[in-house]
């Protein structure tokens, strides 16, 4: 059942080439938007250092060159530019339900992927931690090819899943793991609950972008009569009545609700939300949403 993505012609590995090419367009979305605004507090390093000027600021002079080279050098600094990009995927049982012969955990993937190499273009380091009923994988940022493979292989290949969702534990995690202010991505359903208190941590120092995985049966109910429904992220049961076009009215209502409920929270804490459809253009819609950070 799992193992869709690394056995298929749309395996992540199959399409590297085509990501690696996409993420280019990524960049340019980034660069062209506000994105500048994320530097803002990431501090200042040291460059070098040059002869005084006449108007300079004194406190910037660098006393033990002025004495060895006899006249007054100053310090110069630069604004540091590295972007520490970190994906927070959700693998957990709910992401691989879908409808029109596709998943939301493959919708994830694609980000993911896309994400990765927009990274790699930039020169940026990248991290990611993977979770379902536990913490799967996790690795802090860095850049090379060989991360950037091994990543690649961990959000194609799933061996198996485990049930519920820790979500709060993997957002507390990243919040605990990332040393300096990173661009965070968490790639969820956001199904799980109780996650509300870590994401609130997470986005004290981070520029978070929650990226909120949805699918048409979501709201869309067929109508096979009353049926055992188990929540695979709380494992409660229930019997749904779908026959009933005033449960189906209701269903889609909570839905919808739910899904407002979680962008205006999402907005309260400063961060950047995104709804992304299975059937939506994903590159495009990536594309748009950069320009806007």
């Amino acid at each position: 059942m799992y193992k869709f993505l690394s056995d298929s012609k749309d395996s992540l590995s199959k399409r590297a080439k085509y990501l690696k090419l996409s993420s280019s367009i990524l960049s340019e979305s980034l660069s062209s938007g506000s994105f500048n605004s994320f530097y803002k507090g990431q501090g200042l390093s040291f460059s070098g250092v040059r002869e005084y000027l006449p108007g300079d600021d004194v406190r910037a002079i660098d006393w033990n060159v002025t004495a060895r080279m006899s006249k007054p050098f100053v310090k110069e600094f630069e604004e540091e530019r590295e972007i520490q990009f970190f994906v927070i995927l959700d693998r957990s049982i709910s992401m691989f339900t879908g409808s029109s012969g596709n998943v939301k955990y493959k919708t994830a993937c694609e980000i993911a992927a896309l994400l990765l190499f927009l990274a790699e273009n930039m020169r940026n380091p990248f991290g990611a931690v993977i979770f379902d009923g536990e913490i799967d994988f996790s690795l802090e940022p860095k850049l090379s090819e060989k991360q950037t493979m091994l990543l690649l292989s961990k959000f194609d290949r799933v061996e198996k899943v485990v049930p519920g969702s820790v979500l709060k534990n993997a957002l507390l995690g990243a919040a605990k793991l990332l040393k300096k202010r990173s661009l965070v991505f968490v790639i969820s359903d956001f199904r799980a609950e109780g996650w509300q208190d870590s994401f609130k941590i997470l986005c004290q120092k981070n520029l978070v972008a929650p990226i909120c995985i949805t699918d048409n049966s979501d709201w869309e109910i067929e109508n096979v009569g009353s049926v055992p429904f188990t929540d695979g992220e709380s494992g409660r049961r229930m019997v749904l009545p779908t026959n009933l076009n005033s449960f189906k009215a209701q269903w889609k209502e909570e839905f919808k609700a739910r899904i407002n409920r979680w962008k205006d929270f999402c907005i309260r804490q400063g961060s950047k939300p995104l709804i992304i459809s299975t059937e939506d253009d994903v590159l495009r819609h990536l594309s748009v949403f950069l320009k806007k950070i």
